[in-house]
C-alpha cells in the first residue's frame, strides 16, 4: 500500500478542524469517504472539505472497496458496534475517545479485534503532539529526577449551555458513559499511562454537586500505577472559576502542564523556573494519525492502542463510584 484511504463515521464538531483535516493533511493518507445517519450534513461536509463520497449509512461506507481503514467520530455509546462491523469487514480502526461506554465494551472490542488480528488505535493524540512530548523528554532526562508522585486538578464553571438545561449528549451517561469527566478527563488519565505506564490500582468517588444534568460533575480519586508511583485528582465541573493543571512532583523539582490550555510547559527545580512554549498543532489529531498510517504502512509504532484505551475506561470506571450528595 503506498498510502491508507480513510472512510470517516460520523460528521461532527471534533471532526471539523481536529481531526478531520489530518486524515487529509498526514503524509501517505486520504479521506475518500465519510457518513452521517442525516446524509445532507454528510453531502454538505463532504463537499466544503474535498471529500469525494459521502453516505448516509455506515454499512455502505465500511464495505465500500475504495475505504482501507475507518474512523469512528462518532458518541462513545456507538463506538463498539461500529467498530466491531469494521473488524467483521476487515478494516482496521482509529475510534475517538473514551474508546467505548464502558469497559465491558471495550474488552468486546479488544476480542474482536485481536481474534481478526486487525490493528484498533483510540484517539488519544496528546500522546504525539509536541508540547506533552517534551515532558515526556524532560522527564526521560532526568529533569526533575525519580518521581514521587503526580496532582491532577481540574475546575471549570457550569457553561451557559449547563446552566440553562440545554443539554449535550456530553452529559448524558447513556451517550457518553459518563459526564465531563469521561469526556475530558480522559485524556489526562491517559497521558499519565503513557508517561508512567498502567495504573494498576484505583479508587474514588463521584456525585452531582449543581443538579445540571444527571452525570457526575464532581470526582475525586487516588491511583497507583504499576511501578508503585502514586498520585490523586480532583474534577469539579461546577466550580465558580477556571483552573487545570498536571503537576509531577520529582525529588529534585517539578514539571507543571495544562492538558487543555495552550500554556507553557513549566520546569521548577532549586536552580530556578524554566518555560517551554509549544503551540499545538493547527490540526491537533494529525501527529497521532500520522503514526497510526505509519504503522499501517509498516514504517513505524502508532502511540495509542485499543489496550491503552481500554485501561483508561477501567481506571475512570474504577473512579466514579456515585455517592449522593
Amino acid at each position: 500500500m503506498a498510502e491508507i484511504r480513510w472512510g470517516m463515521i460520523g460528521c461532527g464538531d471534533v471532526t471539523e478542524v481536529k481531526s478531520g483535516p489530518g486524515f487529509q493533511k498526514a503524509p501517505h493518507s486520504r479521506l475518500v469517504a465519510v457518513m452521517r445517519r442525516n446524509g445532507k450534513l454528510a453531502e454538505d461536509y463532504a463537499r466544503r472539505h474535498g471529500v469525494p463520497k459521502w453516505y448516509s449509512d455506515a454499512d455502505s461506507l465500511i464495505a465500500d472497496p475504495d475505504v482501507d481503514a475507518v474512523y469512528v467520530a462518532t458518541p462513545p455509546a456507538f463506538h463498539k458496534d461500529y467498530a466491531i462491523a469494521a473488524a467483521r469487514a476487515g478494516k482496521p480502526v482509529y475510534v475517538e475517545k473514551p474508546m467505548a461506554l464502558t469497559f465491558a465494551d471495550c474488552e468486546a472490542m479488544l476480542d474482536e479485534f485481536q481474534s481478526k488480528q486487525i490493528p484498533l488505535f483510540v484517539a488519544y493524540y496528546r500522546r504525539a503532539m509536541p508540547r506533552f512530548l517534551k515532558v515526556k523528554e524532560l522527564l526521560d532526562g532526568n529533569a526533575i529526577g525519580a518521581v514521587r508522585f503526580v496532582q491532577v486538578s481540574q475546575y471549570a464553571r457550569p457553561s451557559e449551555k449547563d446552566l440553562a438545561k440545554a443539554l449535550s449528549w456530553r452529559v448524558d451517561p447513556q451517550i457518553a458513559g459518563g459526564g465531563y469527566f469521561y469526556d475530558m478527563g480522559s485524556h489526562t488519565i491517559d497521558f499519565l499511562d503513557f508517561l508512567f505506564g498502567p495504573i494498576d490500582k484505583a479508587q474514588g468517588y463521584a456525585s452531582n454537586q449543581a443538579g445540571l444534568y444527571a452525570a457526575e460533575d464532581t470526582v475525586a480519586g487516588s491511583f497507583v500505577f504499576k511501578s508503585g508511583l502514586q498520585g490523586a485528582g480532583t474534577w469539579c465541573f461546577a466550580a465558580p472559576y477556571d483552573y487545570e493543571a498536571v503537576e509531577i512532583i520529582g525529588e529534585k523539582g517539578r514539571l507543571i502542564v495544562s492538558m487543555f490550555a495552550n500554556l507553557p510547559v513549566r520546569l521548577i527545580t532549586g536552580a530556578g523556573e524554566e518555560q517551554f512554549m509549544i503551540e499545538h498543532p493547527a490540526h491537533v489529531q494529525q501527529p497521532l494519525i500520522e503514526t497510526v498510517v505509519n504503522e499501517l504502512l509498516g514504517l513505524g509504532n502508532c502511540l495509542s492502542s485499543g489496550i491503552t484505551g481500554a485501561r483508561t475506561n477501567w481506571v475512570m470506571e474504577q473512579m466514579i463510584k456515585r455517592i449522593d450528595r
